[in-house]
């Protein structure tokens, strides 16, 4: 702001009183400004600063008006010519001519300045403004909570609570995620199920149930033998010489006291001694054929032979492709196994042209032997079945 002697330099009344407008009309922006800014504790020592600025710019623009009527009333005496012939006027005329004006422009900045703009704490919006700057301020009984709260030490973070806390929620998002895909899978298991019911009506079969054991092949196979009337003991292993060690009659059957139970003819007690499970005759048939043609089966083995086939004949070994074969040739048979999909699987003798090392069914035709295949009906895994005809 200008001092009263740089800002009357060459300035009109005109000019002096459009830029007091102008200081006027600063100033109050900028009280408004320091009022909006006031907090509760401040808006008092505000109010006083903004009171003092007003009589300070008061103050400043009289004394610049009277400092500018004063030079005016110079500089027009000093134009007038002297008239000799007329006598001087008193000097407390020219005094009171100067009073009266300087008067009258006071009475008139005072009218045109403070007056002019409204105060702005009776303006409604600064008022509503007020108001919500003290709703806003805290209750100085919240504040000391607040300050009691925040001066107290905060709980360490466990981070390895975070994690595992963090791990349970991704493994309990994986679970569901995995339940939600398990539902909207087809059910393979009802599907295969409805597949093989059709092609056992298809073929006039009947399921016969075998014990998921590990030895559900070997079982299967023997139950079919015994249904078939052919003898568990296959004349191409040579058994002849062991068959009273293995319990069996000399026609390779069970004596006539046995009793055919789950796996197709389980061995009960004669009195002298017990009979051999079926399903291990099976075993070392199949064992038995494959150790004497292991040219043909050796290829298909990652083990040396002797191993395989000890694990074959002695052991819960599941059964498949190469022992289906190995029995279908040992017992001269044609085995068919129902897959899943109602496929029928076809497995025949290799030496059915007449290689008489092939077991012949007894001298009989060829017969067949019939089979399910399930892979997912059963939860330990593959497993297979009996087929009987239906009666």
């Amino acid at each position: 702001m200008a001092s009263p002697d740089t800002a009357t330099m060459g300035e009109s009344l005109e000019q002096m009183q459009a830029r007091h407008r102008k200081e006027q009309r600063d100033l109050q922006s900028r009280i408004t400004n320091k009022k909006k800014n006031a907090t509760k504790k401040t808006r008092k020592f505000i109010n006083d600063e903004c009171a003092e600025l007003e009589r300070q710019l008061k103050e400043r623009q009289e004394g610049e008006l009277r400092t500018l009527t004063g030079e005016a009333d110079e500089e027009a005496g000093a134009d007038e010519p002297e008239d000799v012939h007329q006598p001087p006027e008193p000097a407390e005329d020219t005094t009171t001519t100067t009073t009266n004006a300087a008067a009258a422009l006071a009475s008139q900045l005072q009218s045109t300045t403070l007056s002019a703009s409204p105060s702005p704490s009776s303006s409604p919006d600064l008022q509503r403004q007020e108001q919500q700057q003290q709703q806003q301020q805290p209750h100085p009984q919240q504040q000391q909570q607040q300050q009691q709260q925040e001066q107290q030490p905060r709980p360490k973070r466990n981070r390895q609570k975070e994690r595992l806390a963090r791990r349970a929620a991704e493994a309990a998002a994986a679970q569901a995620a995995a339940a939600s895909e398990a539902a909207a899978m087809p059910d393979r298991r009802a599907q295969e199920q409805a597949a093989m019911q059709r092609a056992f009506a298809a073929h006039a079969l009947r399921e016969h149930p075998i014990a998921p054991d590990g030895h559900c092949l070997f079982a299967a196979v023997a139950d079919q033998l015994v249904v078939n009337g052919l003898p568990l003991l296959p004349l191409a292993v040579g058994g002849s010489a062991g068959d009273d060690d293995n319990g069996l009659g000399q026609d390779g059957h069970k004596g006539e006291t046995g009793e055919r139970g789950e796996r197709g003819g389980a061995a009960v007690e004669d009195g002298l001694r017990p009979r051999v499970q079926p399903y291990k005759v099976v075993r070392r048939a199949a064992a038995g054929w494959i150790e004497a043609h292991r040219a043909e089966y050796e290829p298909f083995l990652e083990e040396p032979v002797e191993g395989y086939v000890a694990r074959i004949r002695d052991t819960a070994e599941w059964g498949g492709q190469l022992e289906l074969s190995a029995l279908a040739n040992a017992y001269g048979v044609e085995i068919r196994v129902v897959q899943g999909a109602g496929r029928v699987e076809v497995i025949k003798p290799s030496a059915a042209d007449g290689d008489s090392s092939s077991g012949d069914g007894r001298g009989e035709g060829t017969k067949t032997l019939w089979l399910a295949y399930y892979r997912h009906g059963y939860g330990l895994g593959e497993h297979y079945n009996s087929l009987r005809k239906a009666e």
